[in-house]
């Protein structure tokens, strides 16, 4: 358990190794490091945003295993994989959340009350922490393509921390002029991003710091400016892993 509740926001955290389907990158052993575990990591993911494709579960497995986790996968569908939810997820160092579909993932939630139990386990002191949709549902709203092609607003997310979202800044085109179109309308507060690679970590609801599992990449603050128009300020992230 961390001391003061811990969030690792990003668009990265997976790669291919030689060997294998899927590998934890940096991020996600960056999350583990903020845990301060000593002992075996005990790391949940939850795949709701994809549906838990059991496929992919057995991706995370093989990757858990040779990055000497102690992993566990918890399925929504058709029912919750384990008896007591929160009960699992307080035992756990991190809850790792996959991507996909990010208003299917906070409706799912909201069912099973996942949305007042995390923000418990956040309170307890395990980091919370994911990719894409994984990173969008911890703030108050973000651009997701959950609804089609285009990107519209989601602005129902878990809202544990006070701002909007925006991930795979450099990676797909429609990112960036989305975000900055919703800022500026009024749709999008102070909103935080990530390019590919990139992570946000927050104590509390404080950012504290721009961490990356590649070189090269950026995070950005987008905020509207005094003539309306959208202010972007890029944080130049510190590698890890």
């Amino acid at each position: 358990m961390t001391r003061h509740p811990t969030i690792l926001a990003t668009s990265g955290g997976y790669t291919r190794p030689e060997r294998g389907d899927l590998a934890f990158a940096g991020l996600v052993h960056h999350a583990v490091e903020l845990s301060g575990t000593t002992s075996r990591p005990k790391v949940c993911t939850l795949g709701t945003a994809g549906g838990d494709q059991r496929w992919f579960n057995a991706f995370l497995a093989q990757a858990g295993t040779a990055a000497g986790f102690d992993l566990t996968c918890l399925d929504l569908f058709p029912m919750p994989s384990v008896e007591d939810v929160e009960g699992h997820l307080m035992e756990q160092d991190v809850v790792w959340v996959n991507g996909g579909s990010v208003a299917n993932l906070l409706a799912v939630w909201r069912v099973h009350e996942l949305d007042v139990i995390l923000r418990r386990v956040w309170e307890a002191g395990v980091v919370l922490a994911g990719v894409s949709a994984g990173s969008v549902c911890w703030y108050r709203g973000g651009a997701t393509d959950s609804f089609g092609p285009e990107l519209r607003p989601v602005t129902n997310g878990l809202a544990l921390l006070p701002y909007d979202n925006g991930v795979h800044f450099d990676s797909e085109a429609r990112r960036r002029p989305t975000v900055h179109a919703l800022v500026e309308e009024g749709t999008f507060g102070e909103t935080h991003c990530t390019d590919d690679g990139v992570g946000l970590v927050y104590r509390g609801t404080e950012l504290v710091e721009a961490v990356a599992e590649v070189d090269g990449k950026g995070a950005y603050i987008v905020t509207k400016g005094g003539d309306g128009r959208a202010v972007e300020e890029r944080l130049e992230p510190r590698r890890v892993g």
